[in-house]
């Protein structure tokens, strides 16, 4: 199957987030084992590998914007909303058990990877709503 324009784009771009994330994630660690990061730089390094995170969710979104295909834009659609609602089912749920003390504690970047992961189950719901029809 051939892809589009704006899947090419999309692609190309999630490609070049993904590699610049792993890049800021190691630099960022190096400068905090290194006890280099401190004071405001330490805020800079820690938002290091949250820029390239925010660039998936922007390439996503531009990519729902850019694709004229009203078919694979109703997939990526249902699979971002599949996505979203795992996420937020899981931080509510979680923030409430971790409110009453019943779990621990849990970094909130993990709400991203949640989300990521819901992406790959809404390839799956697309897959199998789309064997129906």
């Amino acid at each position: 199957m051939s892809s589009t324009p704006a899947q090419r784009r999309y692609n190309r771009d999630v490609l070049q987030f993904s590699a610049a994330y792993a890049v800021l994630l190691f630099a960022a660690i190096w400068l905090f084992r290194h006890h280099i990061a401190v004071g405001p730089l330490a805020l800079f390094a820690a938002l290091l590998p949250a820029l390239p995170i925010i660039g998936i969710f922007a390439a996503i979104g531009r990519y729902i914007v850019a694709e004229r295909d009203e078919y694979q834009r109703m997939l990526v659609i249902r699979q971002t909303l599949v996505a979203s609602g795992l996420a937020l089912t899981i931080a509510t749920a979680w923030g409430f058990m971790e409110s009453f003390g019943v779990a621990r504690h849990v970094d909130a970047y993990w709400i991203a990877v949640v989300w990521f992961a819901g992406l790959g189950l809404g390839a799956c719901v697309n897959r199998v709503l789309e064997r129906r029809v």
